[in-house]
């Protein structure tokens, strides 16, 4: 039974998604960890899924071949809102989050999902820099 509960929140990037579940079997032990896999449809006109986004199941994918007990979660609206409300509702003890290089102006112009996050959480935060553990 799992002791520990991890969010890893995944965008549309497969090879981050990628980074981010190797750098938290890295981390922690399957044997006491669950890990939910949540992707937040910013826009979701089709009604897709989230066992249907690439880069949930190659998350999903790594995880599970590393030992762990794996779940999936969507949600739709604002991404830092709603990692913050889907890590609040399910009481994780760590949200993982995937970052990439950009330049201040990029930062201050486009904003970015994982600073808020940091910014905003009120429990631990994983940042996995692009280009962690990439193939």
């Amino acid at each position: 039974m799992a002791t520990r509960q991890i969010l890893l929140a995944v965008g549309d990037d497969d090879a981050r998604a990628r980074a981010q579940a190797r750098a938290v079997a890295d981390l922690f032990d399957p044997e006491d960890t669950a890990v939910v896999v949540h992707h937040d449809f910013v826009d979701n006109p089709e009604g897709a899924r989230v066992d249907q986004v690439g880069s949930v199941r190659r998350a999903r994918e790594t995880l599970t071949d590393a030992g762990f007990d794996v779940t999936l979660a969507e949600s739709s609206g604002d991404p830092v809102a709603e990692i913050i409300d889907v890590a609040s509702d399910l009481d994780v003890d760590c949200i993982c989050v995937g970052s990439r290089r950009r330049s201040p102006t990029g930062k201050a112009v486009f904003g970015s999902t994982t600073q808020q996050v940091l910014l905003d959480a009120d429990r631990p935060v994983l940042a996995v820099p692009d280009g962690a553990f990439r193939d």
